[in-house]
């Protein structure tokens, strides 16, 4: 018989003083750093400890004795239980000023290198449904909160469409609404779980790996074309012609309309063909006149107009006359190489997914583009002395890595390019930083420009210059 586990104390009237990691709040009690969820800097709390180490904490909320004064309303009825808006509770102002800290706090510990002053973070200038694209997941076994477990109200209709929960494969809350995106995606999705129910159609088992209806993915352009994608875990022609008839009848707006049979068992459909049942086989966003095909399986920043922001900075940073090779390192689907491309003598992308270099393409022969060429393949094996030798040494560098940043064989190989400008596009500040101590051997950086493109999330972009000494 295992040893019973030890009761955990609720620690009273605990000051919350800060922001910390993942979109928690923190507090200090004697020597112990306590980490606190969907806390305030300046809330007066009881606080009951979940996991206790030697030097840190997790809790949570038992009682708020004093709210800070930074508190306010969270708009969606859904905060604290699906995990996605984290920051709600927090006015966007003071949102922004975490933001700013964060990206000097990484700067500061982490990388440890001289930089100027960060200029202020710049704000979406939409704060709610300002997501273009959206997933929910189909579940037989809806995740019951513990409000409505306490309510004593039995729940035999299980089936929903949402979110994961955090920590939680299998368990997917019934979303009712959504405040990220424009209120059709909510109507969609609403209208498929329901017209679902109707037909008696089976819900995702995520377990068992069966079920019918199983993902959603819908697209909203700023240019007002919609995609869906639906998929199923079943192959029957007659489910799949019923349910898609029925969503293109409901939606006539919807001007891309695509299904995909999912039988595997991960939701993924990078592997997979998209099957179009109605309208074109892509939607597109516009930039700056540009227009940027987006296919079923593309990659594009979901915060559109955001994106232009970011972008902007980065070219603003790059400093181009017109007359310069430019490398684009993780140029994913060649938005950002296409976007300066009429600023420079050529540029060259790379990235590791083929689908999204041959968007790349696409996208730039759609804009007349005729001076961008771009390859597909691992960085750190693509990206080497053999390649510069064959393509030039480039003039300025933009990357923009995953959240993971840079393996250190690619920075040994930016070093030995010596471009005259690095322009360092992420969207995680703690693995800009670590990259950005290694990249002083030769460069030292010259402007600082935060991001936000994801309100209400703890996540912040951040652009940084960096020019050879």
């Amino acid at each position: 018989m295992g040893r019973k586990k030890k009761e955990l104390p609720v620690l009273e009237n605990v000051e919350i003083t800060d922001v910390a990691a993942e979109g928690n709040a923190l507090a200090r009690v004697d020597e112990m750093v306590v980490f606190i969820p969907f806390g305030a800097p300046g809330d007066v709390a009881d606080v009951k400890l979940d996991k206790k180490k030697r030097n840190y904490a997790e809790g949570h909320i038992e009682r708020l004795v004093v709210p800070s004064p930074h508190r306010e309303t969270p708009r969606c009825e859904h905060f604290t239980v699906c995990g996605g808006c984290r920051w709600q509770h927090l006015p966007y102002d003071f949102q922004l000023q975490c933001k700013q800290k964060q990206v000097q706090d990484a700067l500061e510990r982490i990388a440890k290198v001289p930089f100027p002053e960060l200029t202020p973070i710049i704000g979406s200038e939409n704060v709610w449904e300002y997501r273009n694209k959206m997933e929910y997941t189909f579940s037989s076994k809806m995740w019951l909160t513990f409000d409505q477990l306490r309510s004593g109200e039995e729940f035999p209709d299980r089936r929903a469409a949402g979110f994961h929960i955090p920590g939680g494969f299998d368990k997917v809350l019934d979303i009712n609404k959504c405040h990220l995106q424009n209120d059709l995606g909510n109507r969609i999705r609403t209208f498929i779980k329901n017209l679902g129910k109707e037909l008696n159609y089976e819900f995702y088992d995520i377990r068992a790996n069966h079920g019918f209806l199983r993902t959603l993915m819908i697209r909203i352009a700023d240019t007002g074309e919609v995609m869906v994608v639906m998929s199923v875990g079943e192959n029957d022609p007659d489910k799949i012609e019923s349910l898609m008839s029925a969503i293109a009848a409901e939606f006539p707006q919807i001007t891309s309309l695509f299904y995909v049979v999912n039988t595997k068992l991960n939701d993924s459909m990078n592997d997979l063909d998209p099957v179009l049942y109605r309208g074109k086989p892509y939607i597109e966003e516009e930039m700056e006149g540009l227009r940027f095909r987006v296919g079923p399986k593309s990659f594009y920043q979901t915060n559109s107009r955001q994106a232009y922001r970011l972008y902007s900075v980065a070219r603003d940073f790059a400093s181009l006359k017109g007359d310069e090779l430019v490398y684009d390192l993780y140029t994913g689907t060649g938005t950002i190489a296409c976007f300066i491309a009429r600023g420079a003598r050529k540029v060259v992308g790379i990235e590791y997914v083929p689908e999204a270099i041959e968007d790349a393409k696409v996208n730039a022969a759609a804009n007349g583009l005729d001076n961008t060429d771009f390859y597909a393949g691992d960085m750190k094996d693509v990206l080497n002395a053999e390649f510069i030798a064959c393509h030039g040494r480039p003039d300025v560098m933009i990357v923009d890595p995953p959240r993971a940043g840079m393996h250190e064989d690619v920075v040994k190989v930016i070093l030995e390019a010596a471009p005259g400008r690095i322009v360092y596009v992420s969207c995680n500040p703690a693995t800009q930083a670590r990259d950005l101590a290694l990249l002083h051997e030769k460069y030292d950086i010259r402007a600082v420009q935060p991001v936000d493109m994801f309100p209400h999330t703890q996540h912040v972009e951040n652009v940084v210059l960096l020019t050879r000494r």
